[in-house]
């Protein structure tokens, strides 16, 4: 049985979830809203908000390039946590994450970046780089203020599986496969025997990322944990109309994307 979360009464689905990253400020702050609330429309259930930056350890080609972008454009950590209450004016009603490397917490202080965390209403937070063993402060601040800390298991975390899973909060990313993100061609056997071993210890929905990239990776994916995280196929949809957007022709790029997503989420 599934333990509550702080996302429960937000979220409307209890399996199957649907989890889209985008990047703050890629293209642009206005077109980051844009994007959320098109995949709000195609039943997304909780929102990663990723913050660029600049050395991201676990981030592909396509994300990289997207953190550029942002960056170029002004993007920052107090930026993207502050582009939360804008989403919320425009309509966009899901939880939201946020998704940063643990340097632009470590330079905005524990405190103040759980102050700005709440007082902006982000549900949740993901620290990638933040080892489960060294996140003990991090993790009582966010239970302190009502966040839910969003904890990755990977393949290669063997003994510590149990460990993290026990302690998952919100839902538990689940990394399906070794490396850094990216769109992959299959997942294999050992993929889905990790993501059934995880389901077994955890008390929170599993959501499986990394490589999620057509609607056969999403059915496969849903027929053996609680959701689905899509990153950098959706960062490669947004790329794919930017030229478009460049052009003033916004409203026939967010028409593409929503296609693209309504097919790679019901084939």
């Amino acid at each position: 049985m599934l333990t509550k979360t702080a996302f429960q009464g937000k979220v409307t689905k209890t399996n199957q979830l649907f989890i889209p990253f985008v990047v703050a400020g890629d293209p642009s702050p206005e077109m980051t809203i844009e994007y959320a609330l098109r995949l709000q429309e195609q039943g997304a259930d909780i929102l990663e908000l990723g913050v660029p930056y600049s050395d991201p350890l676990a981030d592909g080609p396509t994300i990289q390039r997207a953190a550029k972008r942002a960056l170029k454009a002004g993007m920052s950590l107090r930026k993207a946590i502050e582009l939360v209450p804008e989403m919320r004016k425009q309509g966009v009603e899901i939880p939201v994450v946020i998704f940063t490397y643990y340097n632009p917490v470590l330079q905005i202080g524990h405190d103040a970046f759980f102050d700005l965390l709440e007082a902006n209403g982000v549900e949740g937070v993901l620290i990638p780089d933040l080892p489960f063993e060294e996140s003990e402060e991090v993790r009582n601040l966010a239970d302190e203020k009502a966040i839910e800390f969003i904890s990755l298991v990977a393949p290669n975390s063997e003994e510590r599986i149990k460990q993290i899973a026990e302690q998952a909060k919100g839902f538990l990313y689940c990394v399906s496969t070794l490396g850094v993100t990216g769109e992959r061609n299959e997942m294999n056997a050992e993929a889905l025997n990790f993501i059934k071993e995880v389901k077994a210890y955890s008390p929170v929905p599993v959501a499986v990322g990394f490589g999620i990239s057509n609607y056969e990776h999403v059915k496969l994916v849903n027929d053996h944990a609680d959701g689905v995280i899509i990153g950098s196929k959706i960062i490669r949809v947004i790329e794919s109309g930017l030229e478009k957007v460049e052009n003033d022709a916004k409203e026939e790029a967010l028409q593409d994307f929503s296609k693209e997503i309504k097919q790679l989420m019901n084939g």
